[in-house]
Parts: structure tokens; C-alpha cells; sequence
């Protein structure tokens, strides 16, 4: 996973704009996912404990093992900004990440709607310091990880 792509400036971007969100990361957590739950209801059953569905995207949202989820989300992404020097150190972590997400019936085409989550969060964290030069980052970071990630479902394809 090159992170080549990201100039130093990009990566100062990234780094200065994720320490406003990590001083909260679970209430910066719940925005990307209210807002991603607005933009594709369809991924809310794929969220079950104990067998048990949730009949709306704010009984989700308030149950504790989702919110543990929502944590988990949250510190992948303070990971990749933590090794943005380099990322491809994570790459077998988000391969596996990947596949998990794959056996649980998660499409890689949801990711688009959580990179638009996340960069809805971001804006909404930083305001006016959201820049095109910020979201170009994020946007340059995300596929980054997307890329890594859906090495997962190729993989399963392979081994099947």
C-alpha cells in the first residue's frame, strides 16, 4: 500500500484535521455512521447481535455493541493516519479487515457511501478549516484503505 500518492503536505493535512476528531472519536463515530445509515438504510440489518435486528438506524446507534463497532471503525482510521509514513505496514491488517467485513455480507461498493460518511464527519468537525486541499487528502487516505481492504474479497475469490 504506496503512500506515495500523499505528499508531505497532504499527510500534515490529515494529521492536523484527524487531532480535532480523536479528542472524541466515538461522537465524531456516530455522526459518520447516522450519516451513513441516511444514505444507505440498506446496510442496517447487516448490524445483528444475539440475532436480534434493529427496527431503526437510532436503536442501532444507542445499542452498546454497536457503538463498540462504531470504536473499532474509528481507531482504523487513527491507524492509518498514525502510520501514514507507512501504510503498507497495515495492509495485511486491512486484507483480513476485508474479508471479514466480506463474510458478513458487506459489498465493497458500500465503501463509497462510508468514504462520503466520513468526509460528511469531517466537515461537520472542522468547519470552515474542511478545505478542497483537506478533502482531497481524506479522499487520497480513504482509497488508500479501501484498496487494502477489498484485497479481501479478491482473496476469497481466490481460495473459494
Amino acid at each position: 500500500m504506496e503512500s506515495g500518492r500523499l505528499s508531505s503536505t497532504e499527510k500534515a493535512l490529515i494529521r492536523e484535521s484527524w487531532q480535532k476528531v480523536s479528542s472524541n472519536l466515538l461522537q465524531h463515530g456516530i455522526v459518520l455512521f447516522t450519516r451513513l445509515f441516511d444514505l444507505d438504510p440498506d446496510l442496517l440489518p447487516l448490524f445483528q447481535y444475539n440475532c436480534r435486528q434493529f427496527s431503526s438506524p437510532l436503536e442501532c446507534l444507542s445499542s452498546p455493541e454497536f457503538l463498540d463497532h462504531i470504536r473499532k471503525v474509528m481507531l482504523v482510521i487513527d491507524a492509518a493516519v498514525t502510520h501514514l509514513e507507512n501504510l503498507s505496514s497495515l495492509e495485511e491488517y486491512l486484507t483480513n479487515l476485508g474479508k471479514k467485513h466480506q463474510a458478513v455480507g458487506v459489498k465493497v461498493d458500500s465503501f463509497s457511501a462510508v468514504g462520503e460518511s466520513l468526509l460528511f464527519m469531517l466537515e461537520k468537525c472542522l468547519s470552515t478549516a474542511f478545505s478542497s486541499d483537506v478533502r482531497e487528502a481524506w479522499t487520497k487516505l480513504y482509497g488508500a484503505v479501501v484498496k487494502a481492504m477489498s484485497r479481501g474479497w479478491d482473496a476469497r475469490k481466490e481460495g473459494e
